[in-house]
């Protein structure tokens, strides 16, 4: 029984609400449990069944931590029916010999383990799924029992599939499609706000694009409707969010037209992104592919584009608009921007319709930023795990403890003979943290809970003896209110109902003694000790100081970019920075990897003891990091879109000089986040927020020009978001 209420073993809070939640799981799991276990035991007289079913429903629906509603846990475990299977199979053959059952600890935890890469189904179910392991893997050796077991477990996965289904069902949140249609239909609204007088957004108009962005950040959507899988419906289904936040972020910001009313071309590309919304939107329910709307924003956007006199794609060139117009620097600045919306836009529908259609996307989808589109599945996971294979990785490091600390736990309890050695790793399982400050006041907390525990363990066992009728009846009692107080109360409450727990499930099994609570507290000590062991041994920080390694060098590799897109923009050539090519991957696999510690960044908890994180953990707006690094592949991508002009050699020296200026800071801000610097954060304050916008600007620059001016401003806001610690409410969708 975990801690589903708080971090670290320590709710935030006890409400009725929690209580309900946790009460609602409880029955279904004591249900289930109990009717397998009394099935075998008591119906048919066979202990190792009624062992593995009743251990099977409390693997994965009291250890393991699955997200989603009961129908959605039922279909994840539908899914890994055969991996349980198997699970058992290699657990039982390999107890032969102690070294067998310890490297097949290793290499199982560590799969098991680093699954985690495949999203939060997998990374929840895997605690459940090595404890499906662990148990046979102990003596005896016993293959001839092997039917039976499969029976008890494939016995106890049924019976929780039914629960979850049927008995106190939950209703399901919004999908993240769901979320994606209505943050679009938000967007198309202030499109066409923008291609009719005023022209303008109000400030309701802006707060509601910046709640409609916020909803689809992943921090704001429930684990089990995150598209965080490998697959290229789930890809595509995150690169969505991400391209609706961007365009979002560019209508709030778009300039007010000079003279109060913007030129026919540009209303044209407004107008023509509020068709493509509202067609996305209706694409990412149960409507056709939206090809048609995205056709005629290709073509408003390269009209635009023809006439502002930026590089217009072969075949749609019309007579008497190319060149460089005697335009004013603020009708370019603003067309600029408008053609930055249309890119947004198209990306969102690209994306939406791969999304839903997959491989059968209507919507030709473009090789650089949509190269998992016709990528074989198989191809894609092999892609997700390479890029997590290395010590830089969260989930390879948390993989690679928790099957070290298995390992070592199989081990003691093999030579070391424990009695009950199978409890020692569930201990270890259970109370491992990321943190080192974690995991002791974790086990701290256990340890006391484990205590109490065995005290009322040999009370109850001394009293009722070997009389089984007096356990079975305060089994199911006592499982109902240990998975409902537990989880709430903290991990302490937990392990110490779980303790009692154990002791009714084995003196139903074999002859009790008070000494059976003597064995729980010596394996609990022993498990908890490995697991601070290893805690310290491996990482001990957790993500801190890798998510600072990670987000410098997402900033080295995206002022690479910067300062090469800048000289091939200026040289009217993608020679310098292909899109697509390495350069655009390696900051793709640093986005990853920065993205990944975050997320485990924001799930540990401040280190115990009243210590704080360190200044520049606080001061740093990690979101806006990893926004840049977005920024960056994106802008990048869309100012190298063939076929490019050459400018001329004084728009082109400010062009890349504004790009080496910008990378500049890029890499001051990448030397203060580096944890292998002793650079202060405080050199944070040497940035200029208004570095870009007040270059002066060249005459007779074309669009192109203000178009990269465009991106690296918006690459200089994320900057100062950075360095200032905290979003201010009012810039955007992705300023939270």
């Amino acid at each position: 029984m975990g801690d589903a209420a708080g971090v670290g073993g320590v709710p935030a809070r006890r409400t009725p609400a929690d209580y309900a939640v946790s009460g609602r799981r409880a029955v279904r799991v004591t249900l289930e449990a109990v009717a397998g276990f009394y099935l075998f035991r008591y119906g048919l007289d066979r202990p190792v069944a009624a062992t593995y079913a009743l251990f099977a429903s409390v693997a994965l629906g009291g250890l393991a931590k699955i997200p989603g509603s009961g129908r959605q846990r039922a279909a994840t475990v539908l899914r890994l029916l055969p991996v349980c299977w198997l699970l058992v199979v290699v657990g039982t053959f390999l107890s032969v010999r102690t070294w067998c059952a310890v490297v097949g600890m290793l290499a199982v935890g560590f799969a098991l383990a680093f699954a985690a890469v495949g999203g939060p189904r997998p990374a929840g179910a895997a605690p459940g799924l090595q404890l499906l392991y662990i148990l046979p893997s102990f003596p005896p050796y016993a293959p001839g029992t092997l039917t039976e077991r499969l029976i008890g477990t494939s016995t106890g996965l049924a019976l929780f599939i039914v629960a979850e289904a049927l008995i106190l069902p939950e209703p399901n949140p919004p999908s993240y499609r769901e979320r994606a249609a209505h943050a679009v239909r938000t967007a198309a609204h202030c499109a066409a706000l923008l291609a009719a007088p005023p022209y303008a957004l109000t400030g309701p108009d802006i707060r509601a694009a910046w709640e409609a962005g916020r909803s689809l950040r992943f921090l704001t959507v429930p684990e089990a409707e995150r598209p965080a899988g490998p697959g290229v419906r789930d890809r595509a289904l995150s690169h969505t969010g991400l391209a609706t936040r961007a365009l979002l972020t560019r209508l709030a910001q778009l300039p007010v037209p000079p003279g109060g009313q913007p030129g026919p071309e540009a209303t044209a590309v407004l107008q023509a992104v509020v068709r493509l919304a509202t067609a996305t939107a209706d694409c990412l329910g149960t409507g056709p592919s939206p090809s048609a709307p995205y056709e005629d924003l290709v073509r408003a956007r390269a009209h635009l584009s023809a006439v502002s006199g930026g590089p217009v794609p072969a075949g749609d060139v019309r007579p008497g608009t190319a060149g460089a117009p005697d335009f004013p620097p603020a009708v370019l600045r603003r067309d600029a921007a408008v053609l930055e919306i249309a890119d947004a836009a198209l990306t969102m529908a690209t994306a939406a319709d791969v999304a839903v259609r997959g491989r059968h996307a209507a919507v030709q989808a473009a090789q650089g930023r949509f190269w998992y589109a016709e990528t074989w599945a198989p191809l894609l996971w092999w892609h997700r795990l390479r890029g997590h294979a290395g010590r830089r990785s969260v989930f390879f490091q948390n993989a690679v403890r928790i099957a070290l600390a298995l390992t070592a736990a199989r081990l003691v309890a093999g030579v070391g003979t424990l009695p009950h050695g199978f409890w020692a790793m569930l201990a270890t399982l259970t109370l491992t943290r990321t943190t080192m400050d974690e995991t002791w006041h974790t086990i701290r907390l256990a340890l006391a809970g484990t205590l109490a525990g065995a005290l009322v363990t040999a009370g109850v066992l001394s009293l009722a003896g070997s009389n089984t009728a007096v356990y079975a009846v305060v089994l199911p009692v006592w499982m109902l209110f240990g998975f409902t107080v537990g989880p709430v109360k903290g991990v302490g409450w937990a392990q110490g109902l779980f303790t009692v727990l154990v002791a009714l499930v084995f003196a139903q099994l074999s002859p009790p003694t008070w000494r059976l609570a003597e064995a729980r507290v010596l394996d609990v000590l022993v498990g908890s000790a490995i697991g601070v062991v290893f805690g310290l041994l491996a990482w001990p920080r957790g993500a801190h100081d890798e998510l600072r390694h990670a987000a410098a060098e997402l900033l080295r590799r995206a002022a690479e970019i910067v300062v090469a897109t800048g000289a091939s923009v200026a040289a009217g050539d993608a020679v310098a920075a292909p899109s697509g090519g390495s350069g655009h991957r390696s900051l793709h696999s640093a986005v990853v990897l920065a993205e990944s510690a975050y997320a485990q960044f924001q799930s540990e908890p401040t280190p115990f003891g009243g210590a704080a994180r360190r200044p520049a953990a606080r001061s740093v707006d990690w979101q806006a990091t990893l926004m840049a690094g977005h920024h960056t592949l994106w802008g990048s991508q869309r100012l190298l879109e063939p076929p490019l002009t050459g400018l001329d050699p004084v728009v082109a020296d400010s062009v890349s000089g504004l790009g080496d200026r910008v990378a500049g800071r890029m890499l001051l801000i990448s030397a203060a986040l580096d944890p292998g610097a002793d650079t202060p954060t405080g050199r944070f304050a040497l940035f200029d927020p208004r570095l870009v916008g007040s270059v002066t600007e060249p005459p007779g620059a074309p669009c192109a020009y203000y178009a990269t001016v465009s991106w690296l401003d918006s690459l200089m806001t994320d900057l100062t978001r950075i360095a200032r610690g905290s979003p201010e409410p009012g810039q955007g969708p992705d300023a939270s």
